[in-house]
Protein backbone atom coordinates (compact mmCIF):
# COMPACT_ATOMS: atom_id res chain seq x y z
CA UNK A 1 0.00 0.00 0.00
CA UNK A 2 1.13 3.32 -0.86
CA UNK A 3 1.99 6.12 1.60
CA UNK A 4 0.02 9.40 0.76
CA UNK A 5 2.18 11.92 0.06
CA UNK A 6 2.35 14.58 3.15
CA UNK A 7 2.26 17.59 0.81
CA UNK A 8 2.99 21.59 2.13
CA UNK A 9 -0.81 23.85 3.31
CA UNK A 10 -2.33 25.40 0.42
CA UNK A 11 -2.70 29.09 0.87
CA UNK A 12 -3.94 32.11 -1.13
CA UNK A 13 -2.10 33.72 -3.44
CA UNK A 14 -0.84 36.48 -0.88
CA UNK A 15 0.31 33.94 1.67
CA UNK A 16 2.07 32.33 -1.08
CA UNK A 17 3.85 35.65 -2.67
CA UNK A 18 4.86 36.28 1.57
CA UNK A 19 6.40 32.79 1.21
CA UNK A 20 8.26 33.06 -2.00
CA UNK A 21 9.75 36.52 -0.86
CA UNK A 22 10.85 34.83 2.44
CA UNK A 23 12.96 32.06 0.74
CA UNK A 24 14.46 34.48 -2.20
CA UNK A 25 16.01 36.06 0.80
CA UNK A 26 17.78 32.97 1.46
CA UNK A 27 18.37 31.99 -2.34
CA UNK A 28 20.35 35.71 -2.74
CA UNK A 29 22.41 34.81 0.46
CA UNK A 30 23.30 31.43 -1.49
CA UNK A 31 23.71 33.13 -4.94
CA UNK A 32 26.27 35.65 -3.14
CA UNK A 33 27.79 32.63 -1.37
CA UNK A 34 28.54 30.94 -4.76
CA UNK A 35 30.35 34.22 -5.73
CA UNK A 36 32.45 34.93 -2.81
CA UNK A 37 33.43 30.92 -3.13
CA UNK A 38 34.30 31.54 -7.08
CA UNK A 39 36.41 34.77 -5.76
CA UNK A 40 38.31 32.70 -3.55
CA UNK A 41 38.87 30.22 -6.15
CA UNK A 42 40.21 32.68 -8.40
CA UNK A 43 43.03 33.15 -6.17
CA UNK A 44 43.85 29.85 -5.56
CA UNK A 45 47.36 28.76 -5.87
CA UNK A 46 48.29 27.37 -9.26
CA UNK A 47 50.64 23.68 -9.55
CA UNK A 48 53.01 23.96 -13.04
CA UNK A 49 52.29 21.05 -15.14
CA UNK A 50 55.81 19.92 -15.55
CA UNK A 51 54.82 16.38 -17.54
CA UNK A 52 54.13 16.17 -21.01
CA UNK A 53 50.57 14.07 -21.97
CA UNK A 54 49.92 12.67 -24.90
CA UNK A 55 46.25 12.00 -26.23
CA UNK A 56 44.54 11.08 -29.45
CA UNK A 57 42.50 13.35 -30.98
CA UNK A 58 40.47 13.04 -34.66
CA UNK A 59 43.50 14.60 -36.10
CA UNK A 60 46.17 12.49 -34.50
CA UNK A 61 48.31 12.99 -31.78
CA UNK A 62 47.70 15.74 -29.28
CA UNK A 63 49.20 17.44 -26.35
CA UNK A 64 47.68 18.78 -23.29
CA UNK A 65 48.86 22.23 -24.63
CA UNK A 66 47.04 21.19 -28.00
CA UNK A 67 43.69 20.84 -26.31
CA UNK A 68 43.65 24.42 -25.53
CA UNK A 69 42.84 25.02 -29.19
CA UNK A 70 44.60 28.94 -28.56
CA UNK A 71 42.88 29.85 -25.67
CA UNK A 72 44.04 30.41 -22.60
CA UNK A 73 41.93 28.52 -20.12
CA UNK A 74 40.90 24.64 -20.60
CA UNK A 75 38.22 22.67 -18.60
CA UNK A 76 39.03 19.01 -19.17
CA UNK A 77 36.06 16.26 -17.92
CA UNK A 78 36.94 12.60 -17.40
CA UNK A 79 34.20 10.50 -19.00
CA UNK A 80 34.21 6.54 -18.81
CA UNK A 81 33.81 5.53 -22.17
CA UNK A 82 36.08 2.56 -22.38
CA UNK A 83 35.83 -1.23 -22.14
CA UNK A 84 35.02 -2.72 -18.77
CA UNK A 85 32.50 0.37 -18.17
CA UNK A 86 29.27 -0.43 -18.37
CA UNK A 87 27.06 0.07 -21.29
CA UNK A 88 30.53 -0.34 -23.45
CA UNK A 89 30.67 -0.48 -26.33
CA UNK A 90 27.41 1.00 -27.31
CA UNK A 91 27.37 3.86 -24.16
CA UNK A 92 29.84 6.18 -22.13
CA UNK A 93 28.82 5.63 -18.06
CA UNK A 94 25.14 6.30 -17.63
CA UNK A 95 26.53 9.34 -15.29
CA UNK A 96 28.75 10.46 -17.29
CA UNK A 97 26.49 10.38 -20.25
CA UNK A 98 23.64 12.48 -18.06
CA UNK A 99 26.23 15.01 -17.63
CA UNK A 100 27.40 15.28 -21.77
CA UNK A 101 23.53 16.04 -22.25
CA UNK A 102 23.46 19.23 -19.79
CA UNK A 103 26.64 20.52 -21.50
CA UNK A 104 25.31 24.02 -23.12
CA UNK A 105 26.47 25.30 -26.77
CA UNK A 106 30.33 25.55 -26.15
CA UNK A 107 30.80 28.98 -28.82
CA UNK A 108 29.33 30.88 -25.33
CA UNK A 109 32.57 29.40 -23.57
CA UNK A 110 34.43 30.05 -26.41
CA UNK A 111 34.38 33.62 -26.30
CA UNK A 112 35.63 33.62 -22.75
CA UNK A 113 38.70 32.56 -24.37
CA UNK A 114 37.63 29.32 -22.90
CA UNK A 115 37.97 25.40 -23.87
CA UNK A 116 36.01 22.34 -22.79
CA UNK A 117 37.25 19.11 -23.61
CA UNK A 118 35.97 15.43 -22.79
CA UNK A 119 38.58 12.55 -22.27
CA UNK A 120 38.04 8.91 -22.24
CA UNK A 121 40.24 5.65 -22.97
CA UNK A 122 38.03 4.55 -25.68
CA UNK A 123 39.65 4.96 -29.03
CA UNK A 124 38.84 7.58 -31.53
CA UNK A 125 36.57 5.32 -33.71
CA UNK A 126 34.18 4.61 -30.78
CA UNK A 127 34.45 8.07 -29.21
CA UNK A 128 33.32 8.97 -32.60
CA UNK A 129 30.57 6.88 -33.20
CA UNK A 130 29.21 7.51 -29.70
CA UNK A 131 29.27 10.98 -30.29
CA UNK A 132 27.43 10.93 -33.27
CA UNK A 133 24.74 8.23 -31.90
CA UNK A 134 24.15 10.73 -28.80
CA UNK A 135 24.50 14.45 -30.68
CA UNK A 136 27.61 15.47 -28.93
CA UNK A 137 29.86 18.15 -30.42
CA UNK A 138 32.00 18.61 -27.37
CA UNK A 139 35.41 18.10 -28.25
CA UNK A 140 36.70 14.08 -27.12
CA UNK A 141 40.27 12.66 -26.87
CA UNK A 142 41.55 9.49 -25.93
CA UNK A 143 44.15 9.16 -22.96
CA UNK A 144 46.79 7.18 -24.05
CA UNK A 145 49.25 7.72 -20.79
CA UNK A 146 49.17 8.62 -16.80
CA UNK A 147 46.93 11.88 -17.51
CA UNK A 148 44.31 10.46 -15.30
CA UNK A 149 45.94 8.90 -12.83
CA UNK A 150 48.39 11.85 -12.19
CA UNK A 151 44.79 13.97 -12.28
CA UNK A 152 42.91 12.28 -9.86
CA UNK A 153 40.55 10.67 -12.26
CA UNK A 154 41.57 7.10 -13.25
CA UNK A 155 38.89 5.79 -10.89
CA UNK A 156 36.15 8.60 -10.81
CA UNK A 157 34.98 11.06 -12.72
CA UNK A 158 36.17 14.81 -12.46
CA UNK A 159 36.75 18.33 -14.18
CA UNK A 160 40.27 19.42 -14.19
CA UNK A 161 41.22 23.25 -15.14
CA UNK A 162 44.12 24.29 -16.74
CA UNK A 163 45.38 28.03 -17.25
CA UNK A 164 47.96 29.01 -20.33
CA UNK A 165 50.79 31.38 -20.23
CA UNK A 166 52.65 31.03 -23.21
CA UNK A 167 53.83 27.23 -23.64
CA UNK A 168 53.62 27.19 -19.72
CA UNK A 169 50.79 24.94 -17.97
CA UNK A 170 49.30 25.32 -14.89
CA UNK A 171 46.62 23.21 -13.28
CA UNK A 172 44.14 25.82 -11.24
CA UNK A 173 41.46 23.77 -10.13
CA UNK A 174 39.46 20.41 -9.39
CA UNK A 175 36.04 19.52 -9.21
CA UNK A 176 34.69 15.71 -8.52
CA UNK A 177 32.14 13.40 -7.47
CA UNK A 178 28.54 16.01 -6.00
CA UNK A 179 30.51 18.75 -7.24
CA UNK A 180 30.07 17.32 -11.44
CA UNK A 181 26.31 17.80 -10.91
CA UNK A 182 26.07 21.38 -11.21
CA UNK A 183 28.32 21.30 -14.67
CA UNK A 184 27.53 22.04 -17.57
CA UNK A 185 26.02 25.67 -18.02
CA UNK A 186 28.38 28.09 -19.11
CA UNK A 187 28.25 30.07 -15.64
CA UNK A 188 29.52 27.07 -13.84
CA UNK A 189 32.52 26.14 -15.99
CA UNK A 190 33.51 29.77 -16.38
CA UNK A 191 33.20 30.14 -12.17
CA UNK A 192 35.52 27.04 -11.80
CA UNK A 193 38.19 28.83 -14.12
CA UNK A 194 40.50 31.67 -12.97
CA UNK A 195 39.50 34.05 -14.74
CA UNK A 196 35.98 33.22 -13.98
CA UNK A 197 32.86 35.14 -15.75
CA UNK A 198 35.98 38.32 -17.11
CA UNK A 199 32.78 40.69 -16.16
CA UNK A 200 33.13 43.75 -14.43
CA UNK A 201 31.28 43.23 -11.42
CA UNK A 202 32.70 40.49 -9.88
CA UNK A 203 35.46 40.19 -7.48
CA UNK A 204 38.73 39.63 -9.08
CA UNK A 205 42.72 40.20 -8.86
CA UNK A 206 43.83 43.40 -10.31
CA UNK A 207 44.84 43.21 -14.15
CA UNK A 208 42.50 40.13 -14.81
CA UNK A 209 40.16 40.73 -17.72
CA UNK A 210 37.05 42.55 -17.23
CA UNK A 211 34.15 43.37 -19.78
CA UNK A 212 30.88 45.60 -19.12
CA UNK A 213 28.18 43.23 -17.89
CA UNK A 214 26.21 41.23 -20.18
CA UNK A 215 27.30 42.96 -22.88
CA UNK A 216 29.54 40.23 -24.37
CA UNK A 217 26.56 37.95 -25.01
CA UNK A 218 25.73 36.93 -28.47
CA UNK A 219 23.71 34.25 -30.31
CA UNK A 220 26.00 31.11 -30.43
CA UNK A 221 26.28 31.43 -34.14
CA UNK A 222 27.02 35.24 -34.19
CA UNK A 223 30.89 35.46 -32.26
CA UNK A 224 33.47 37.08 -33.90
CA UNK A 225 36.85 37.67 -32.27
CA UNK A 226 37.37 40.91 -31.78
CA UNK A 227 34.41 42.56 -32.65
CA UNK A 228 32.60 45.65 -30.61
CA UNK A 229 29.58 44.83 -29.04
CA UNK A 230 26.22 45.06 -30.73
CA UNK A 231 25.11 48.69 -29.56
CA UNK A 232 21.78 47.69 -29.46
CA UNK A 233 21.93 44.58 -27.69
CA UNK A 234 24.42 47.34 -25.45
CA UNK A 235 21.04 49.76 -24.92
CA UNK A 236 19.27 46.27 -23.81
CA UNK A 237 21.30 45.06 -21.38
CA UNK A 238 21.87 48.17 -19.66
CA UNK A 239 18.53 48.69 -19.25
CA UNK A 240 17.72 45.44 -18.08
CA UNK A 241 20.80 45.74 -15.48
CA UNK A 242 19.73 49.08 -14.39
CA UNK A 243 16.26 47.07 -13.51
CA UNK A 244 17.51 44.06 -12.08
CA UNK A 245 19.96 46.76 -9.98
CA UNK A 246 17.10 48.20 -8.83
CA UNK A 247 14.88 45.80 -7.78
CA UNK A 248 17.71 43.96 -6.00
CA UNK A 249 18.27 46.70 -4.05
Amino acid sequence: MTTPMKTPPIVSPQAWEAARTDMLVKEKAVMRARDALAAERRRMPWMAVEKAYAFEGPDGKASLLDLFDGRRQLIVYRAFFEPGVFGWPDHACRGCSLGADQVAHLAHLNARDTTLVYASRAPQADIARLKARMDWAMPWVTITDSFDADFGVDEWHGHNVFFRDGDRVFRTYFINSRGDEAMGTTWSYLDATPLGRQEVWEDSPEGYPQTPTYKWWNWHDNYVAGAAPDKKWVEVSAAGEATFRKTDE
